[in-house]
């Protein structure tokens, strides 16, 4: 008996998610994706498995126990094995995949990307967060920086010379970005968009290390004179070594950028964290004058398209980031159920109930049926969320590739309204997962013997960064099913309807879950109605982390019978898994939403009337 699983995730039902659900190979046919075919994904895919199992697997619990610490010269100091995973990440060209070929990338669709990453995520999370936030922040500046500023930032990030991180919270405001103090301010000389930061940046991922030649993080700060609030921050870029020469394309720079003289950026300290040990998590300061590059105090920003626009520029990051900590949650969520599944099959113990005999042999503990609930409801959660990433990255692939305005509208809004589903879910319902895997081991589930306490605590902080599931919940109630005159809620309710139609249509099992699935939807949407009949948003949006668990509910239900008609007339094993896990989310998931809507429904307001004195 071992403490880890063989392969943290199954190839078996990637394939089906990609191929028999998502027909993934359709996208082929866009000029984005017409040099891929099946062939290039699975090739992907396998080196993907194969390196995250020889490279990122085998440090995940050494990583785990000695995390990160600062040296008394201000460097951080990791173990070994994590620069020498990286480097072969790179080496790869897997930071680039999904990049246009035009920056050395290889132009796959993100639904392909992402399965791969998955892999990454479920052997190491901690190492694999490195290069998912270098990703998320060269999409940014590819899509919003001066072709000067991708030259200089993306194509280095994209060889993985360079990582990068996204700099958004301050020790005093928290998610509350509106409160930000960090300052910037026009540098004199030629560049024209350049600045001095001055400020502090706290819970910063990847902020400090030794791993990569430069690190370019994305800060929102304001300028003099900006508006109050989100309204007034802009982004700017602020590498810890400024590049040599400043910032100009290849061409007139003469080749690749260099770093330079260290940039004003002063590591203050490392967080120590109950999980995701292996990735640094930091304090930073910008423009303290321990540094003064150009002999000057400060540190050298450069802003990103135009002043104030910032947080708009930041939210392309960080809607990516979301569906990204959701795939997190689902690799995680997902090792999870395969080393309880394989303990629960190699691990005898006790007697079947009735049997009377003492002397007969213990059973595998898979033969008991409440562990056999434990692991269903394991499998309805980890394959549920991730079907539903999968759907959300392949909307991504439309949106970007699509052929008309109506198309792109469209994906762009479903995806809006599924993006706080698709973040939050899996990282409420992955993280019980964990907790039933350690339940499934038992007192052995509990200790560092097997990975699954790690899994737990490695998921435990995907509810909260990237937006808290709080923030997710008035997202979805506050803005998404609301916005355009409820087109999002329409247009996610008359997407569930297709599927259901098809269910009916199907007869049997199906029929019946898709009857169940009409009813939620109608369910939903009417209360969406009665909670903002009078526009109270105190009392609408008091109880929306509730909203988001019943509308998560529904959005999974609605995954597990797109999945069941998937697998129709298919006979196997797996397709029987695929059955019984349906079964159980319509029999044991769905009806929690009856009371949640319940409650809803009444416009409660025993948390808005509380008094914190009585608290």
């Amino acid at each position: 008996m071992t403490g880890t699983a063989a392969r943290p995730l199954s190839r078996e039902d990637l394939a089906f998610l990609l191929y028999e659900w998502l027909d993934v190979e359709t996208l082929t046919a866009r000029r984005r994706f017409a040099e891929h075919s099946r062939e290039t994904f699975d090739a992907v895919l396998e080196l993907s498995e194969d390196m995250a199992m020889s490279l990122f697997a085998p440090h995940n619990k050494l990583s785990d126990a000695h995390e990160p610490r600062m040296r008394p010269d201000g460097t951080v100091e990791t173990i070994p094995e994590i620069k020498k995973a990286l480097d072969a990440f790179s080496a790869a060209g897997l930071i680039a995949g999904s990049f246009d070929e035009e920056l050395g990338g290889m132009q796959l669709p993100t639904v392909v990307a992402r399965a791969s990453t998955a892999w990454f995520q479920a052997a190491n999370v901690s190492t694999s967060g490195y290069p998912f936030l270098t990703i998320g922040n060269a999409n940014l500046l590819a899509a919003h920086g001066s072709p000067a500023q991708v030259d200089t930032f993306v194509r280095p990030m994209l060889a993985g010379r360079w990582f990068g991180t996204m700099c958004l919270s301050e020790p005093q405001a928290g998610s509350s970005l509106a409160d930000v103090t960090t300052k910037a301010v026009k540098d004199d000389g030629p560049e024209p968009d350049r600045y001095r930061l001055s400020g502090t940046k706290m819970w910063i991922s990847g902020g400090d290390h030794e791993l990569t030649e430069n690190i370019v993080h994305l800060v929102l700060a304001k300028v003099p004179g900006a508006p109050d609030g989100v309204k007034g921050i802009s982004l700017f870029i602020v590498p810890k070594y400024v590049p040599e020469g400043g910032v100009a394309t290849d061409a007139e720079r003469g080749g690749a950028a260099r770093r330079g003289e260290r940039n004003d950026v002063v590591l203050v300290g490392l967080n120590h964290k109950m999980g995701n040990r292996g990735t640094t998590n930091t304090l930073l300061q910008f423009g303290d004058g321990t540094y003064a590059p150009g002999g000057r105090a400060g540190a050298v920003g450069y802003l990103v398209g135009e002043a104030n626009k910032g947080l708009a520029y930041m939210f392309h990051m960080m809607n990516e980031a979301r569906i990204g900590v959701g795939f997190g949650a689902v690799a995680l969520g997902y090792a999870g159920y395969l080393a309880s599944l394989e303990y629960a099959r190699n691990r005898t113990q006790g007697r079947r109930p009735g049997e009377k005999d003492p002397s007969a042999p213990p059973v595998a503990l898979i033969e008991h049926a409440d562990v056999r609930r434990m692991l269903l409801a394991q499998k309805a959660y980890a394959e549920g969320a991730l079907a539903l990433g999968l759907y959300c990255s392949k909307l991504v692939d439309e949106q970007h590739t699509a052929d008309d305005d109506a198309e792109r509208a469209r994906t762009t809004l479903l995806l809006d309204v599924l993006t706080p589903i698709a973040k939050s879910w899996p990282s409420q319902w992955c993280l019980q997962a964990n907790s039933l895997a350690i339940q499934v081991l038992g007192g052995y589930g509990y200790t560092r013997d097997y990975d699954v306490e790690q899994y737990y605590r490695d998921n435990r902080l995907n509810p909260i960064h990237e937006g808290t599931h709080g923030i997710q919940g008035l997202d979805l109630l506050g803005r998404k099913m609301i916005m355009q005159g409820g087109a999002g809620l329409v247009l996610l309710a008359q997407t569930i309807a297709a599927t259901a139609e098809r269910g009916r249509a199907a007869g049997g099992e199906a029929a019946g879950h898709a009857a169940e699935l009409s009813a939620a939807v109608e369910r939903l949407a009417e209360v969406t109605g009665t909670l903002w009949a009078d526009g109270d948003a105190q009392v609408a949006l008091a109880n929306s982390s509730i909203y988001l668990e019943a509308a998560g509910h529904v959005v999974i239900a609605w995954m597990w019978l797109e999945q069941l008609l998937a697998a129709e007339g298919k006979d196997g094993a797996f397709y029987e898994g695929k059955r019984a896990a349906a079964r159980y989310f319509y029999r044991y998931e769905l009806p929690r939403t009856g009371p949640q809507l319940d409650l809803l429904a009444r416009r409660d307001r025993t948390t808005v009337d509380l008094d914190p004195a009585w608290l």
